[in-house]
């Protein structure tokens, strides 16, 4: 099996998180501590995740790191649609990460099956 680094899911993973810490820059600095932060900490779990379950070598692990994915990027796209209801980004600001994020879950939930099957 490839390395962490290696799947396609964990380098979109990584993207997304980037891009996400870029999108929180532009926030006010009292939210420094708050929803920026709890942003950060959702991009940054996803493929933290992805990398920490391929180590385990298990594929049942794996698997459930790979929900734990699921559930941080679930937590990722929440906090940025409440971003934009705050203004503190617009619509057309996240809407670049909420369509790589649909394609992550997909990935996800993709390598997912084929684990399950495996």
């Amino acid at each position: 099996m490839p390395g962490y680094r290696d799947l396609k899911v964990w380098q979109a993973a990584m993207k997304l998180a980037e891009e996400v810490y870029w999108l929180s820059a532009k926030f006010s600095k009292q939210e420094t501590y708050g929803l920026s932060s709890q942003i950060q900490r959702s991009a940054v779990s996803l493929p933290s995740n992805i990398a920490e379950g391929h180590g385990r070598n298990s594929n049942k692990e794996f698997n459930h790191f790979l929900g734990i994915s699921l559930g941080s990027l679930a937590e990722l796209e929440t906090q940025l649609i409440l971003a934009q209801r705050l203004n503190y980004l617009t619509e057309e600001e996240i809407k670049p990460a909420l369509q790589n994020s649909d394609e992550i879950g997909k990935m996800l939930t993709g390598l997912q099956k084929s684990l399950n099957t495996n």
